[in-house]
């Protein structure tokens, strides 16, 4: 069950764009999400080059044919102005607000802009206003190459959003059919999550991963500090390396998370402690989706090569990653991950 949605697609379609897996794919995409929409919905089309134009004024979900000749219908052409192409798609956006409905603009890039303001911090300060407002922001990469992942990510963020790359068919698939609920709908707004160690039990600590995102401390309870956004059916993991000190037992953190309602923006927090008798035996005694949590983190490390993955080879994660996909067959994207261990495992001669 979601809301009725005012959807608006901005759609970049500079040269850059022209390449393999990018227009096309992002054209096939959409047709796929056409196949969802209900009469209630509504879906309006802005494309940039070196300028924007409106290719589709919001039109409802009954009204397919329309929306699928206006998809056909996009070429290639010019320089990449982001910039124009946002502006427009949130005034657009704007018009079509439901306030009883999901009101979301979706990008769709490989991130490249060279005409107008590029850079994320100017192009964040307009998009953070309309969040305010209520107009959420979802971007969608295709493309490799000169992609720019940042640019999509933090956009996103600040859109109140969320951020997906979209590299075949299948990955639109799960965005636009399996999960077009939970890609569409936001059901925790400024979700914060602090965890405080207890230094009697815990000797060291450290957040793998989120440097874009971190809150100070201080600013927990802040309102005002903008944080993520969760939608509906997601799961958030906030991965920890603990070293335990010898011997001790008791509390090893207290742990708070904290968010607000997107409907009646009454901000919820609720509280936890975590000990040692919480602890699972072993690695293997742990969740299968605790263990998979590590072994995607761990190899990330090992791609970066972080210091703290010394000592890892991708042949030991790909035996974790293999044994997983067998363990949670219902999960493609498990799969998918255990094959991309192994390919990178060949490729650094195992």
């Amino acid at each position: 069950e979601r809301k009725p949605a005012s959807l608006t697609f901005v759609i970049d379609v500079s040269g850059s764009m022209a390449q393999e897996n990018r227009l096309e794919l992002v054209k096939r995409s959409l047709e796929l999400l056409v196949e969802r929409l209900r009469p209630s919905d509504t879906v309006a089309i802005v494309v940039y080059g070196s300028e924007a134009r409106v290719v589709l004024n919001p039109t409802s979900g009954e009204d397919m044919g329309a929306i699928l000749n206006a998809i056909y219908s996009l070429q290639t052409e010019g320089a990449t102005n982001a910039e124009a192409g946002l502006r427009l798609g949130y005034e657009i956006a704007n018009r079509a607000y439901r306030p009883d409905g999901i009101n979301r603009v979706i990008l769709c890039s490989d991130g490249v802009a060279n005409v107008g303001v590029t850079g994320p911090d100017a192009l964040s300060e307009f998009i953070r206003g309309y969040a305010d407002a209520g107009i959420t922001l979802t971007t969608m990469g295709f493309g490799m190459g000169n992609f720019n992942d940042t640019l999509m990510e933090q956009l996103a963020d600040n859109g109140d959003g969320n951020y997906a790359y979209v590299d075949d068919l299948d990955e639109a698939r799960r965005l636009f059919i399996d999960n077009l609920t939970s890609t569409l709908q936001v059901i925790a707004l400024n979700a914060k999550v602090q965890v405080d160690f207890n230094g009697d039990v815990a000797a060291r600590y450290r957040l793998v991963g989120y440097e874009n995102r971190a809150v100070a401390d201080s600013d927990f309870r802040n309102n005002d500090v903008d944080a993520g956004e969760i939608g509906a059916g997601h799961t958030v993991t906030a991965l920890y390396a603990v070293q335990l000190k010898p011997g001790a037992e008791g509390r090893i953190a207290a742990v708070a998370l904290r968010w607000e309602d997107p409907d009646t923006h009454e901000v919820k927090e609720i509280d936890g402690n975590f000990h040692t008798f919480d602890l699972a035996k072993s690695f293997d005694d742990a969740s299968l989706r605790y263990q998979l949590d590590v072994v995607v983190a761990q190899f990330a490390e090992v791609l970066r090569q972080s210091p703290y993955a010394e000592g890892a080879t991708l042949n030991d994660l790909r035996i974790r990653a293999d044994r997983l996909s067998v363990q949670l067959p219902e999960d493609p994207d498990v799969a998918e991950f255990a094959q991309l261990v192994t390919r990178a495992a060949q490729l650094s001669g195992w």
